[in-house]
């Protein structure tokens, strides 16, 4: 049969938690806003960071709830992330924080993104493109990867004469504002200091200053005195440190967003000296019963997760995850404890801050940051709104 004569196919079914599943705590979302912008100084903004699907919490869904509850700057990685959120309706300032290829700028124009000029040959070519765009100028004070060298006043100051690029804010990024150490610090005050001496050069060359913003979320919670005119917040704002432990000059009364969950599928009893999963990984050293989830590093969980390392809960109990991680599935040693049945529902990240499945304790046993395992749940997910 010819493939376009095939029969169409069925609908995919809706997204349910038939499987494993995002739920995302709206209500926390908005709170963690609220107090997030309570804390910054007055006329400063939230520029609410959403790359990366929201850090894995679903950036429509994300960015919909800010953009009705009054907040009108985001920030993206790509041109993509940002095309998505016009066509999903969002309103407001729409920063792409990375590189957009420059035979793109129709597009940036056509959805009304601002781009970073990530550098003077880049802003150069960018402007030559013909589409009029609203840009911000990236400074590099210290982290060394994109933007305009700070001891080049001049050559940020000659942006501001190309054609087609009107300059709306200009940014830096703070290497090591998460960490309290002595070197740390001054190395985040000598950034700090260099920024303003950048601004300061185009300010006494007769340019208005456009928008400033230096903090991203410990950028607020170390350095909360600065003046600047918006806050990047992203970890911050789905109520997760990215790291533990975690100490911040700033104590804010931040609340986990994200649950990630799933449902046994299957129990099965494994004899004393039997394997399960992978690399026979795990040898029961008893006779056991072993719950299969439908969870596995394909849908972001890391791999390093396995072998006891991490657990879940059900019924209100923990119970540790044994052998391999594999691409779909994860398994369940649920022996002692209460009865676990099918279609029990297993928590994996849970949104209590106290929980030993917090994300940021998760991702510490599994050797990295929150950021990075919730930026890397996957796709296939789907993200509901909380049931609570």
């Amino acid at each position: 049969m010819n493939p376009a004569q095939q029969e169409p196919l069925e609908e995919l079914p809706y997204p349910s938690r038939d499987r494993s599943w995002i739920e995302i705590n709206f209500e926390n979302l908005i709170h963690n806003a609220r107090v997030l912008q309570d804390a910054m100084p007055s006329g400063c903004c939230l520029m609410a960071v959403v790359k990366a699907n929201g850090y894995g919490h679903g950036a429509i869904e994300i960015s919909r709830c800010l953009n009705n509850a009054g907040v009108t700057a985001f920030a993206v990685a790509t041109l993509e992330e940002g095309i998505q959120l016009r066509q999903a309706g969002i309103q407001g300032l729409i920063l792409v924080l990375g590189y957009t290829p420059i035979n793109k700028a129709s597009l940036l124009h056509r959805y009304r993104l601002t781009q970073t000029l990530i550098d003077d040959e880049y802003a150069r070519a960018l402007d030559k493109q013909g589409f009029p765009l609203s840009v911000h100028i990236k400074i590099d004070t210290g982290m060394h990867r994109l933007g305009i060298s700070w001891d080049h006043p001049n050559q940020a100051i000659s942006l501001f004469s190309l054609k087609n690029l009107s300059i709306c804010g200009i940014y830096t990024h703070l290497a090591a504002a998460d960490s309290l150490s002595l070197s740390d610090i001054a190395f985040t005050k000598e950034q700090i200091r260099r920024f303003y001496i950048l601004t300061g050069e185009i300010q006494n060359s007769g340019i208005p200053l456009p928008k400033l913003h230096i903090q991203s979320s410990y950028g607020l919670l170390n350095y909360p005195y600065l003046h600047c005119d918006y806050v990047r917040a992203g970890i911050a704002l789905y109520g997760v440190s990215s790291a533990v432990p975690s100490s911040t000059l700033l104590k804010l009364d931040l609340r986990p967003v994200l649950v990630l969950k799933s449902r046994v599928i299957l129990l099965r009893n494994v004899r004393s000296g039997e394997s399960v999963g992978y690399s026979r990984a795990f040898v029961a050293a008893r006779d056991s019963r072993i719950a299969i989830l439908p969870l596995g590093y394909a849908d972001g969980l890391p791999r390093s997760y396995g072998d006891g390392a991490g657990m879940v809960e059900i019924k209100g109990q923990n119970f540790p995850i044994v052998g391999r991680i594999c691409m779909d599935q994860l398994a369940v040693d649920v022996t002692t404890g209460p009865q676990i049945a099918l279609g029990d529902v297993a928590t994996i990240l849970s949104e209590r801050p106290e929980s030993l499945l917090s994300a940021s304790l998760v991702a510490a046993k599994a050797g990295t940051i929150s950021n990075e395992l919730l930026s890397r749940l996957g796709k296939r997910l789907p993200v509901l709104e909380s049931s609570l």
